[in-house]
């Protein structure tokens, strides 16, 4: 889109009212490609041509070259026109659930003999329909079932057309048919057949197990053993389905659990339970929409359900969608019932909603590649981070300093998410700090960049991003630096919690960015800071063994039991050095403590020793 397009089309946005509406958003051939809905049409369309956005929404912004609204009287009639246009216009970059799997009906028809099919369509044909199920192949077996268990004929044979025109077929010789064909069946049976089959279909397989058990011991007291046998077999087979076949309730599901996570794609997961029983899962997989979580959440459940045909009492949200109210009072409206959205926070409903956000997280891994879910963790860093560029490379500082053996620093390397080891680099601090970890990080900050400034291959490129291990503190100091080198590179520290894991980003300023919401990007945050903390401490105690190997390995009489006794006692090599050679002796024997005065301080006597500043 070139500038004078943007200016025109801010111009134009500027100009609407500041009323509830939905609008339009067309390419340069006048088709929609998005349509959303406004509490204020002039703050929502002017802000898609104001400032930076997420890659999609960038992407669809550049293809718009003009834009129409409609003026609603109420946000409610907002929320119902966006709908409906949204199923007319079909736009490119809504949420569009397209899954041609579909959601299968079990259709019976009004005949003498009725019949049982599969059909994708509710038609006014007079016929009776029970569902939406959740999968054609669960749905085909759940009619098999039935069939089996019934005893309900599976052939092509009409009747009563057919009865008695014929031998029955192999299913009535394997005991899975009546014989329905045999003019020795009676249509009365038949349909009380029918009955304990719509039982089951709408989801009632407690009632009529509790029916089959009292005709089963009424006919054992009456001493109609056969019978009673045969209501035992068919009770048992029930209970088996009942069992096996859960799914076969889940469009009577009293309650609905909706989960939803941002990835490589985004996924929408929906568990049906009915009576506390899980009793189906459904789940929808779609490139990231241009909305935030809560209004994507509001804009799937308009279109789930409305395309399901089916309606819970409750629907258990992972947040609360802005139009709630609304929102509820649609899905109400067309479900003919009250449905209830709830938002829980804690307790076994919110981990229903976890459960649910991990079957979408699964989904979502199924799907799509390591390199897919890297770079989507990337993109969330740039946005909460409001980053210029997507952080390809980060880099990360960490300080270890114990005082007696040297400070020494690391740098981490990360590009693309993943660790670049070849980058990483040891830092020993030469200046004498203290205690003072800014200072030691001041020291090594300021050689890095310096040496790029330099030229040096070594340190020949810039990170994307600077990570600190640390607080707001050490943030500030590492902007310090890079203002003194006229360097511009987004620095935050990585603070940990309680428990020693990364909670957050903090900012020079002092603003703390979470990452509990994406746990991508903690667990890759968590594994920068974890990495560098490691690469140090190695480092640190790889110096720390050389040191102590260079200062008494060396000495007549100091062997690995001596020298632990003295590093035990002094507590360091710097201590050793400052003590007396009577100090020494009390450790370990006097000619082995005059060697090690010697061998710090030299053939000197004591006299002369102490005049030295």
């Amino acid at each position: 889109m070139t500038q004078e397009k943007l200016r025109i089309l801010r111009d134009k946005a500027n100009k609407l009212p500041l009323l509830p509406g939905v609008y339009l958003m067309k390419d340069n051939r006048e088709e929609v490609i998005y349509v959303g809905k406004a509490k204020a049409l002039k703050n929502r369309v002017s802000s898609y041509f104001h400032g930076s956005h997420l890659p999609k929404v960038a992407a669809m912004v550049d293809k718009v070259a003009d834009f129409d609204v409609i003026v609603a009287s109420t946000e409610f009639e907002a929320l119902v026109l966006e709908n409906s246009l949204i199923k007319r216009h079909q736009p490119h970059y809504n949420i569009l659930l397209r899954d041609d799997k579909g959601y299968p009906f079990v259709r019976m028809d009004r005949s003498e003999w009725p019949r049982f099919s599969l059909t994708n369509r509710i038609a006014d044909d007079g016929a009776r329909y029970f569902g939406p199920f959740c999968g054609r192949s669960q749905t085909f077996e759940i009619l098999d079932t039935l069939a089996k268990m019934l005893k309900l004929p599976t052939c092509g044979r009409k009747f009563p057309r057919d009865r008695g025109k014929d031998r029955p077929c192999l299913n009535h010789h394997m005991g899975v048919c009546c014989g329905w064909c045999q003019t020795d069946t009676t249509k009365e049976d038949y349909q009380h057949r029918i009955e304990q089959a719509v039982m089951i279909l709408e989801g009632r397989s407690k009632e009529l197990l509790r029916d089959l058990e009292h005709r089963m011991q009424e006919a054992a007291e009456e001493l109609r053993f056969e019978q009673a046998a045969e209501l035992r077999d068919r009770l048992r087979a029930l209970s088996a389905l009942d069992q096996k076949q859960r799914v076969i309730a889940a469009v009577y599901a009293d309650t609905d659990v909706l989960g939803f996570v941002r990835g490589a794609k985004s996924c929408f997961s929906v568990l049906h339970y009915t009576d506390g029983d899980l009793a189906g899962k459904d789940y929808n997989l779609l490139d990231e929409p241009l909305e935030d979580d809560a209004e994507a959440v509001s804009d799937f459940l308009r279109q789930y359900y409305a395309d399901r045909g089916a309606w819970p009492k409750v629907i258990l949200l992972p947040l609360e969608p802005e139009d709630r109210e609304m929102l509820e009072r649609f899905i109400s409206e067309q479900a003919g019932h009250k449905v209830r959205l709830e938002i829980p926070r804690r307790g076994e409903r919110r981990r229903l909603i976890e459960a649910a956000e991990r079957n979408a997280g699964e989904e979502i891994l199924r799907v799509t590649t390591s390199a897919q879910r890297r770079q989507k963790t990337l993109e969330w860093l740039q946005k909460a981070l409001a980053l210029n560029e997507l952080p390809q490379r980060m880099e990360a500082f960490d300080v270890s300093n114990t005082g007696d053996f040297g400070v020494v620093a690391s740098m981490t390397v990360f590009v693309g998410g993943r660790p670049l080891k070849r980058d990483y680099r040891k830092f020993r601090v030469k200046e004498n700090h203290g205690q003072d970890d800014y200072g030691a990080m001041r020291e090594v900050l300021l050689r890095r960049f310096r040496r790029y400034l330099d030229g040096d291959a070594a340190f020949g490129t810039l990170p994307q991003l600077l990570l600190i291990d640390g607080g707001s503190a050490h943030a500030r100091v590492a902007r310090q630096v890079l203002q003194e080198l006229e360097l511009t590179i987004p620095v935050f520290g990585m603070v940990k919690d309680d428990r020693h894991r990364t909670r957050a980003l903090a900012a020079p300023d002092d603003r703390e960015i979470g990452l509990d919401s994406n746990p991508a990007a903690f667990a890759l945050i968590g594994t920068i800071q974890e990495e560098t903390h490691r690469f140090a401490i190695e480092y640190h105690r790889s110096l720390r063994k050389e040191l102590i190997g260079s200062a008494l390995d060396d000495i007549p009489g100091v062997g690995e039991k001596r020298r632990k006794a003295l590093l035990q006692h002094f507590g360091s090599v710097k201590a050793m050095r400052e003590v007396t050679e009577e100090e020494l002796a009390a450790v370990v024997p006097k000619n082995v403590a005059r060697a090690v005065w010697i061998h710090f301080h030299g053939e000197k006597t004591k006299e002369e020793n102490s005049c030295e500043s």
